[in-house]
């Protein structure tokens, strides 16, 4: 049984670095979206293209139809292939599905936790944080001004909810959806990874 784990993160929670970290304590691969920019990049899509409609749902009110009841299967492609932001989901899952299905993984983000929600031994975690805490991330990463930090953080976790709501028919963040919740500030980047590495351990023994 492969060791699968998926992370789900708030902006600005550190939950990247988090699934970095946790990576190099347990020599698992890591998949963040510098990974799956590589893979958008090998099916001929441009990190300019990535970037425009990486983690936005469609706004496409025909395909909001046909992706009503999506319950984790891809949709395939056809006269939906000029929405970008689909076509960008479609590859990106189903390279998850391969890299899953392929060894050891972290995935981080990309509504992994619903479109593997039938590979034996997931392991589904979220990571939060207060908002002071991912101010004073953001602060550590240059963005200095409290207001425009905050706002940066409630935009980004707006547009992570609406993608993984709309592609998963799920609540973004709802503890239901996952096996642990995390609050990072509690331990910060170093602590919380090894507190994973922990669960890991224990899960897959």
């Amino acid at each position: 049984m492969n060791k699968v784990i998926t992370i789900g993160r708030q902006f600005a929670s550190e939950g990247s670095a988090i699934a970095k970290k946790l990576s190099e304590l347990t020599g698992i691969p890591c998949y963040d979206r510098e990974a799956l920019v590589a893979i958008a990049e090998k099916h001929g899509i441009p990190l300019e293209t990535f970037e425009k409609a990486d983690e936005q749902a469609t706004s496409s009110f025909l395909y909001s139809l046909a992706m009503s009841s999506y319950s984790g299967n891809i949709a395939h492609f056809g006269m939906n292939d000029h929405i970008l932001t689909d076509k960008v989901f479609n590859i990106q899952s189903e390279e998850i599905k391969k890299i899953a299905k392929a060894g050891d993984c972290i995935i981080v983000g990309r509504c992994a936790d619903d479109l593997l929600a039938d590979c034996p031994g997931l392991l589904k975690i979220f990571i939060h944080a207060p908002m002071e805490y991912r101010i004073e991330a953001l602060k550590r990463y240059g963005d200095t001004e409290v207001t425009n930090a905050q706002k940066r953080i409630l935009k980004y976790d707006k547009k992570r909810a609406s993608y993984y709501n709309f592609y998963t028919g799920k609540g973004w963040g709802d503890p239901k959806n996952y096996h642990f919740n995390i609050d990072s500030s509690l331990l910060g980047v170093d602590g919380t990874a090894k507190l994973i590495k922990m669960i890991i351990d224990e899960y897959y023994k």
